[in-house]
């Protein structure tokens, strides 16, 4: 049964109190609008309208169901017309991490309103960024690359528990390097080894390798870098002062948290725009969309601003990591 339609019958009917009439502004024979009507009666069990008399009238299951036909027949007309309004616009789905700051995220999407396009978020994990323009499902996507290779870079840092008695997210302080985290021996005790978290922005291969080995020249020891869950479990953890979250520095103020920039730029995060290749993506990737999807996620061009105020120069070791 052709619910719509059915229901059109129906409301129609109880508009016109006429069958007749009500077949004529749907534009159909009568004998088919009388037959939806009793399939629709047959449906909700129970007749809609009252025959035994002259003119014909809603039954009291009639006016009953009358207000609520009339929302589904105005709500599925609602549908047609988004449909319609989109088709004619241009529309382009953009793969972004789950990190991004909303503010940036409506920048573009605004900036794309006024190009006429429409452009859908979608929150994605880097990999299903990359396969999804592979696939043609996502117009744009933020993808994750090199440092030294990238058209923006987001400098990264560790997200800690704030001051106790400091303003909320403290102030920033200078670039720390990783061996500054090892453990080390107070009065006859021994540290605890540090926890650090990785965000699911920051588990791909050549990320997590790359922190490895530079987690292993900088003597931490093994295993105190984790990959973290969901990224409200991994904040909670992190303002509770069990752990270090891996985070751009955007991302720990947006949540109160103290953030401290790392020094070694090997392992800031490296981010291009990129567009599918082929259909919605020939056009290339526009310098609107580009930038205000890059500031979302904390990342601006090379050269650029740096790790943060009072960042060391990189160092020897950064250098290393960089090649590999």
């Amino acid at each position: 049964m052709d619910l719509l339609a059915h229901l059109e019958a129906y409301v129609a009917t109880a508009d016109e109190v006429s069958f007749s009439r009500a077949a004529d502004r749907l534009g159909i024979a009568q004998p088919l609008l009388s037959r939806r009507v009793r399939t629709l009666e047959e449906h909700f069990g129970g007749a809609l309208f009252d025959r035994s008399r002259r003119r014909i009238a809603p039954t009291e299951l009639g006016v009953l169901l009358l207000p609520y036909a009339r929302d589904v027949l105005d709500r599925a007309q609602r549908l047609r017309q988004a449909a319609r309004s989109a088709g004619r616009s241009r529309m382009r789905a953009v793969g972004v991490p789950a990190d991004c700051a909303p503010a940036g995220l409506a920048r573009a999407i605004r900036a794309g309103t006024e190009h006429g396009i429409t452009l859908g978020m979608r929150e994605l994990p880097p990999g299903e960024r990359r396969s999804g323009l592979a696939d043609g499902s996502l117009g744009y996507a933020l993808v994750r690359t090199a440092p030294e290779q990238a058209g923006y870079v987001a400098p990264l840092g560790l997200a800690s528990a704030p001051e106790p008695d400091g303003p909320e997210g403290g102030p920033v302080r200078r670039a720390v390097h990783l061996e500054e985290l090892r453990p080390r021996r107070r009065t006859g005790e021994r540290t605890a080894p540090p926890v650090l978290l990785l965000l699911a922005e920051d588990q791909v291969d050549c990320f997590q390798d790359r922190l490895a080995r530079a987690a292993a020249r900088a003597g931490l020891p093994e295993g105190c870098v984790r990959p973290a869950g969901p990224a409200a479990t991994a904040l909670a953890e992190t303002l509770a002062g069990r752990a270090s979250l891996l985070c751009a520095e955007p991302f720990a103020r947006r949540h109160g948290a103290h953030w401290t920039p790392l020094a070694d730029r090997a392992l800031h995060r490296g981010y291009d725009v990129c567009a599918a290749p082929g259909g919605h993506g020939t056009e290339g990737v526009p310098d609107w969309l580009a930038a205000p999807l890059a500031a979302a996620v904390g990342a601006v061009p090379p050269g650029r601003g740096g790790p943060g105020p009072g960042a060391a120069a990189e160092d020897a070791t950064a250098r290393l990591a960089a090649r590999g």
